[in-house]
């Protein structure tokens, strides 16, 4: 019987040490170091110094935001279908933009496409608010339910055409555009705070990364990245 006894013992325990063990290396052991090598590797090794910016893509877990069949390829550097003609954005892309806002802390942003709900998640590690827009109408819907899911409780997302961003919520502390239009919408300049930036790719078949500043007599452009992004759809279309 004391044989018995100890041979059970002995299992149980052996069981409880395979558990702990895959508890710490396996899926979401695994992502954390994925998550970790993408931030040195991708980013910080690429120049992106902002301590806000690289704690959020940390923290963030993109494997979330990616299709299922998309999960092993989360933390590569790389833009990943979301279907729809959409994609979520390469890490490096997503850090160099955010960085570029010029954040601080506290602010109120707004994102013009929403995509997979990945870059308002990592504004929303930064920032008190971010409202933001999609456009396609299922997209949007599932971002909806992914953030709510995930607790992003400070970010508010809106079906519709973000071409002229949220009135109501104006003026903004930054916006950020993650599709392109072929020049750069009037309305949402007029929602910047003074001191306020934009951040959009520009163009058709060659595009750059544009910062809009304003400041108290208008407006200072600067080109700071080509880029390849979607298409802005909706009235940034029309003639």
């Amino acid at each position: 019987m004391d044989t018995l006894r100890t041979q059970v013992s002995v299992a149980v325990v052996l069981l409880l040490s395979v558990g702990c063990a895959f508890g710490a290396n396996g899926p979401t052991g695994n992502h954390e170091a994925a998550r970790a090598r993408m931030v040195e590797e991708q980013i910080a090794a690429r120049g992106i110094r902002d301590t806000l910016v690289l704690h959020a893509m940390r923290t963030v877990p993109r494997h979330l935001f990616v299709p299922d069949n998309m999960v092993s390829r989360a933390y590569q550097d790389s833009p990943l279908p979301i279907g729809w003609d959409q994609t979520i954005s390469q890490p490096f892309i997503v850090a160099y933009m955010t960085q570029a806002l010029g954040l601080r802390g506290g602010e109120k942003v707004l994102e013009v496409g929403t995509g997979s709900g990945y870059q308002a998640a990592v504004l929303a590690a930064m920032v008190d608010s971010v409202y933001s827009i999609e456009i396609v109408e299922p997209l949007g819907r599932q971002a909806m339910e992914r953030l709510d899911r995930l607790k992003y409780d400070t970010i508010r997302v809106r079906i519709g055409d973000g071409y002229r961003g949220w009135p109501e919520a104006a003026p903004f502390d930054a916006i950020i555009v993650t599709a392109a239009p072929d020049h750069i919408p009037k309305p949402l300049l007029d929602q910047l705070k003074v001191g306020g930036r934009l951040v959009i790719p520009v163009g058709t078949e060659s595009q750059e990364l544009v910062v809009m500043t304003r400041t108290s007599t208008g407006f200072e452009r600067k080109s700071i990245l080509p880029v390849r992004f979607v298409p802005m759809t909706g009235e940034a279309r029309k003639p």
